[in-house]
């Protein structure tokens, strides 16, 4: 086990999407959540390696660790040779006593998920104290050989790729989407300037007085051919007009374009405006993430 650096990206969604390729979705979401996971998620409020590892075996990676997201909770994607063996469930364990060490003291369960279909980490999981408590997220996939829409806004509103100067207004964008606290200098240092990111697969909706009044953050796999949406979102000002729809229609029709045959999105199980969102652009719900917990280890004496 290593500290990950960011020229590890590239690396690690070419290893991801090979092993996608051989042992399918169950064990591992789509390679565009890692740079999501790692930068948006962390966001730099700690050097990143202290939250993120690797693990190698004779020069390939074997495993990859993501810390204290949401400041109580971890994934861990292990290569299928491994999967279900003494080494991953290794990397659970550093995994939950990383987490645990740098959580805050109010919080009493570390956290993880994990498809529906995966009962390999279940089994882990479990052997290695951990419950179900919780349903945690829908995930929906769509064919992009049926009919997309044309995307259509408001008068006044164009749609387009956002640009490097956008960082002030897609941080307020999505503080007022997500109650969030981005700065446009964080957005720009933790998730534009790093690894993964290209502002072309960043569609927003602007308003006539240049407000980014929506955004869909797109994400593709070509090995497999599968697209991905990651964030997307509304200004809270600027909802029931359509424009998330908007910003998705496009952005598929750029997927499309690219070769993607299908794009997948995630949303919090019990968010229904989500559900009808992705429902009204095509979207079915395929699997569930289920949320597993333990409780973090008794301080020591």
């Amino acid at each position: 086990m290593r500290p990950y650096t960011d020229a590890d990206m590239p690396r690690l969604q070419e290893t991801v999407a090979a092993w996608i390729a051989e042992a399918g979705r169950c064990g591992y979401d789509h390679i565009g959540e890692l740079p999501h996971r790692v930068y948006e998620n962390l966001r730099g409020r700690r050097p990143v390696g202290d939250l993120v590892h690797v693990w190698e075996d004779d020069s390939e990676i074997a495993g990859l660790a993501i810390n204290l997201r949401f400041g109580c909770a971890f994934d861990v994607f292990a290569s299928p040779a491994l999967r279900g063996a003494a080494a991953e469930s290794e990397m659970l364990r550093v995994a939950y006593e990383t987490t645990a060490r740098h959580m805050a003291e109010d919080e009493a369960y570390v956290l993880t998920d994990l498809f529906d279909c995966d009962t390999t980490r279940i089994d882990l999981l479990v052997r290695l104290g951990f419950e179900h408590f919780r349903t945690w997220d829908d995930v929906n996939e769509r064919r992009l050989d049926e009919p997309i829409a044309d995307p259509a806004v408001p008068d006044g509103f164009v749609l387009r790729p956002a640009r490097p100067g956008d960082a002030d207004g897609l941080a307020t964008a999505r503080n007022h989407s997500f109650q969030e606290d981005w700065t446009g200098q964080r957005y720009r240092t933790a998730v534009m300037d790093k690894p993964g990111y290209d502002p072309e697969r960043e569609i927003v909706a602007e308003s006539a007085e240049g407000t980014i009044a929506a955004f869909a953050l797109y994400w593709t796999d070509d090995h497999n051919k599968i697209g991905h949406f990651e964030p997307v979102g509304t200004h809270r000002d600027f909802r029931r007009l359509g424009l998330a729809r908007a910003v998705m229609s496009y952005a598929m029709a750029r997927m499309r374009d690219r070769g993607m045959t299908t794009v997948t999105v995630n949303h919090d199980a019990g968010n229904l405006a989500a559900r009808a969102l992705y429902g009204s652009v095509g979207f079915e719900r395929r699997h569930q993430t289920y949320g597993f917990r333990r409780a973090r280890p008794a301080p020591n004496p």
